[in-house]
This record gives structure tokens, sequence and C-alpha cells, in this order.
């Protein structure tokens, strides 16, 4: 004969033992699209420094290769840019912030920024704004080196 509190120890026993049953681990990070940007972007940098003024210097050409990383929770629209230079007037690795806007699918608009320490010695910072489609990126490249030195040019990244 089966009493209520055997009844309850037994409904009680199934759910302790389903509770802790065979059951998938829960995820330990969330999960989610990727974005079109993330990865390892490579392609060239094209700097005119001090354009207009009288003596510039010539224009350089280097390669360079940028790694975005999103951010969480930024419905994959911000990233953390790590940049490699080797053009020979901006040698340089720096870490950068870029947005996507006005979505994060392509073809969008694109815009990074930050800073850099200088092969001249000091701060310098620079902008970036253009298009990313899915596998290709051009965009403007403009900043302020040391004192009074400005440079233009353009980044035309391909991804990898």
């Amino acid at each position: 004969m089966t009493t209520p509190s055997m009844r309850w120890l037994s409904v009680l026993s199934v759910f302790l033992f389903t509770a802790r049953g065979d059951r998938a681990p829960a995820p330990t990070t969330p999960s989610g699209s990727s974005s079109f940007l993330a990865g390892t972007w490579q392609g060239t940098v094209t700097i005119q420094v001090n354009a207009g003024v009288p003596d510039a210097p010539f224009t350089t050409s280097g390669s360079t290769a940028w790694t975005f990383d999103v951010v969480p929770q930024t419905n994959l629209q911000t990233f953390r840019a790590s940049i490699h230079s080797e053009n020979a007037w901006l040698p340089v690795d720096t870490i950068g912030t870029t947005a996507l806007s006005p979505t994060n699918a392509p073809p969008t608009q694109i815009s990074t920024q930050g800073d850099y320490r200088s092969p001249r010695g000091c701060q310098g910072t620079f902008g970036s704004f253009g298009t990313a489609d899915a596998t290709h990126i051009d965009a403007d490249f403009k900043g302020a080196d040391c004192t009074l030195v400005t440079f233009t040019g353009r980044v035309t990244l391909t991804k990898q």
C-alpha cells in the first residue's frame, strides 16, 4: 500500500533525478551570430603628411593589417581594432575603436578612431571613415602627429 508521503517522496526523487540528469551543460558564453567584420583584414595605408604645405614629404604607402573583435552587447556594431601599420612614415601597432552604422550588415558605414605612440616621440591621434562590405573596406585615414603635423590618406582592406 502506498501512502501519501511515499508518493511525495517518489515524486521528489524523480524531480531530483531529472534535475541532475543527462542534460547538456549550460553555455559558458553567449551564443549569437558573428559579424562579417570580425577577424583579420589586410591591405594598404597611404599617407600624405602636411598636404598642401610647401615642401611636404612625398606620399607613402605600406601594408597594414587590422583585426576586429566584437565588443559584447553592442548589437555587433562596436569593435576593438588591433592595427599594425608598416607604412614608412607610420610604423605602429595600436588599438582603436570601430563602429558600424546605421546597421551591422554589409554594406554599411565604418568609422575607427584611436591614438598611437608616434615614432617621432609624441602621442598621435587618428580617425577613419568609409564603407565596409562583406570582403572590402575603403576609408579615409586622417590624423595629427607631433607639433602641428597632420596627415591624410586612405586605407583599403580585404578580408582574409
